[in-house]
């Protein structure tokens, strides 16, 4: 009898540490209130709302992207000098996603988890609401070799990682930062956040979670 209270309160006692953990996640999502600040810090915690869409987009030069791809006026500038300097070096670098809307990213994700798993979905893509897509500020390369999975071993990869915060872009998702992102490594997604914070940044070794929480 006192085996069987024993693991009944000890099984209670797991439900409840359970429920109120999957509470305190809930009650830590918060939505962002000034989207439109070129350091918005947009992760697993911060969200945008669903019908939030940039008021400035603007299609990228093809000469520079695939078709149809859009980004807010300050980043397009900022990509396009990029990708027009690396050109004249001789590298290629081309934008293959920028601005993707809620329901895009919903559906996105969605993919992810049906082919690959749940795990695996929340370590390569972002929630809905939760992607940096949304705000027009971020953007996927590739280089020469065409395949942005395999950015990291082109020679533009190199120029760009070196030079990315002279245009006010940084690489987001570093390999060093995992645990700080929450994100795996990702070398062919850049954000832009002005050139002021992007230098800073990038002479620091510092994501934008732990800049906002050095700010804080």
């Amino acid at each position: 009898m006192k085996v069987f209270k024993f693991l009944y309160f000890t099984f209670l006692f797991f439900l409840i540490i359970l429920f109120f953990s999957n509470y305190k996640r809930k009650e830590t999502i918060i939505i962002i209130k000034e989207p439109n600040n070129y350091d918005v810090l947009v992760n697993k915690k911060y969200k945008l709302s669903e019908d939030y869409i940039p008021n400035d987009l603007e299609e990228v030069n093809v000469n520079y992207s695939y078709e149809h791809k859009y980004l807010r006026h300050e980043a397009r500038i900022a990509f396009e000098n990029m990708a027009r300097d690396a050109s004249k070096l001789g590298y290629k670098i081309v934008l293959v996603s920028a601005y993707r809307n809620y329901s895009y990213q919903a559906s996105l994700f969605q993919e992810y988890v049906d082919t690959k798993g749940i795990e695996y979905a929340q370590m390569c893509s972002a929630l809905a609401g939760h992607s940096e897509h949304q705000t027009g500020l971020a953007m996927d390369i590739m280089g020469s070799n065409g395949d942005y999975n395999l950015f990291s071993e082109t020679e533009e990869f190199n120029w760009v990682k070196n030079n990315a915060h002279k245009y006010g872009l940084i690489l987001r998702y570093p390999q060093d930062k995992t645990n700080v992102t929450g994100f795996k490594y990702e070398p062919w997604h850049y954000r832009y956040v002005g050139i002021t914070l992007a230098t800073y940044l990038y002479q620091n070794n510092l994501t934008l979670e732990e800049y906002k929480e050095k700010s804080n």
